[in-house]
């Protein structure tokens, strides 16, 4: 379904390039909310730049940050203050995890580069009990609910870029340096997967091209 025409779609990618705003440093105070006030251990899987990190970092006692992108690990370890509990690794978010238990485990706009459910799979053997596993994500639009929110998102998506920048134009943040690509599961596809290996995990369509999913150890 194409919402606009290739023509439009070339001006919003100019507009959002002079207006630059990060996606998922949006989702990073909701985040929060899904977890405890303190905690001891936390693991921040794609940890880019390291923003989410250094915000577990006031909750937690250790963080382990990992990401298997080695220029942007280094940048990660010089934005953040000396004195903060956390840890930059570059490591396979797969065969390379730490092996503590975690009681918390964050994981954004990382795991569509994943084996999906291999990912689930091992977040949940690296959670212990009691913990909470929050993941934002990107799914590929199919259904007309799908590109109604893309729809809705596109407006909203250059108003933000406005506020954000305070109407001057601005260069991307060190966060959106990453390199990205395409979510090739659908939303359904998704849900599905992730009940059969995380049972009762709440998932969520949002907006901004976005998901989340929520899953406590029992």
């Amino acid at each position: 379904m194409k919402i606009l025409s290739p023509r439009v779609l070339r001006a919003l990618e100019r507009f959002n390039a002079a207006y630059p705003w990060d996606h998922n440093a949006h989702y990073h105070r909701w985040i929060l909310r899904q977890l405890p006030r303190r905690f001891d251990r936390a693991l921040d899987v794609g940890s880019g730049s390291g923003d989410l990190a250094r915000l577990l970092a006031g909750r937690a006692d250790v963080v382990q940050a990992v990401d298997s992108d080695p220029v942007i690990t280094a940048q990660a370890q010089k934005l953040t203050p000396s004195g903060l509990p956390v840890t930059f690794t570059v490591a396979d978010a797969i065969a390379e995890l730490p092996t503590s238990p975690y009681d918390v485990i964050t994981c954004v706009a990382t795991i569509h580069h994943l084996p999906f459910t291999q990912a689930l799979t091992r977040f949940r053997r690296h959670l212990a009990p009691g913990g909470t596993l929050v993941i934002v994500g990107l799914s590929r639009a199919q259904t007309p609910v799908d590109h109604l929110l893309g729809a809705i998102a596109i407006p909203a998506n250059a108003a933000m870029g406005w506020l954000k920048n305070k109407g001057r134009p601005s260069q991307r943040p060190v966060s959106m340096t990453a390199p990205t690509r395409s979510a090739d599961m659908t939303f359904d596809d998704i849900v599905r997967e992730a009940r059969d290996a995380l049972p009762g995990a709440r998932l969520r369509r949002r907006l901004f091209w976005r998901y989340t999913l929520v899953w406590n150890q029992p």
